[in-house]
């Protein structure tokens, strides 16, 4: 009978792998909901694939040239708005913050916006300064929604539960000084990795590729 993986499903391989890390050795149990954290962002930095991507939905607001970003923000994908009566999509295109401050000094002053950048972390900086409210549809790469015994899936366990599994692993030998583990589970963690960047690189050349029927 075919299994899926759920967070508490985690623990119990984690468990079963390791050998400790049971109610009874609280050291190690306290501590996995903290390795398997430490996996999911590791996982999140080290790939950029469709898994990992969403689609947020607002308003650009007239005199209003910076808007925060969604939660869990890792990396712009692109940004458009709908432009005139018929909301025609038009792209944002990206730029340093430097060209855009240059570019659009007076902020006070608004027109129709060309540019985004990342105004810090948290924020983007539009140039120029919306003149009209306008929507915007904002394309990024997330942190997942992190698991825990609440949340119990997430893209990984529900598409990449090798690749979880294998990256919690390596973060948990170090903290267990069971060193000589780690080239086994280094191993098996990149080739999962490489595996799912093919993967996404496949879809890409696809998405772009004219094909003909035969």
């Amino acid at each position: 009978m075919a299994t899926a993986m759920t967070y508490t499903s985690l623990v119990q391989d984690l468990q079963q792998y390791l050998e400790r890390g049971t109610p009874d050795d609280p050291t190690v149990f306290d501590q996995l909901p903290r390795l398997i954290n430490l996996a999911e962002r590791s996982i999140a930095t080290e790939l950029k694939i469709l898994g990992f991507i969403n689609v947020v939905t607002s308003t650009l607001t007239a005199g209003v040239s910076v808007y925060a970003k969604p939660t869990r923000w890792r990396e712009t994908v692109s940004i458009n708005f709908g432009l005139g009566a018929s909301q025609v999509r038009t792209p944002l295109f990206p730029r340093s913050y430097e060209y855009c401050r240059s570019y659009w000094p007076d902020e006070d002053i608004q027109g129709q916006p060309l540019f985004y950048s990342d105004y810090d972390y948290n924020n983007w900086l539009i140039a120029p300064t919306p003149n009209a409210n306008m929507p915007f549809e904002a394309i990024y790469y997330q942190l997942l929604p992190l698991l825990d015994a609440v949340n119990q899936t997430n893209w990984l366990t529900d598409f990449a539960p090798n690749l979880l599994l294998h990256g919690t692993l390596l973060k948990c030998t170090p903290f267990l000084k069971n060193d000589e583990r780690i080239p086994t589970w280094q191993t098996l963690y990149a080739t999962d990795l490489q595996a799912f960047n093919t993967q996404d690189l496949g879809r890409i050349i696809d998405r772009t590729t004219s094909r003909q029927e035969a």
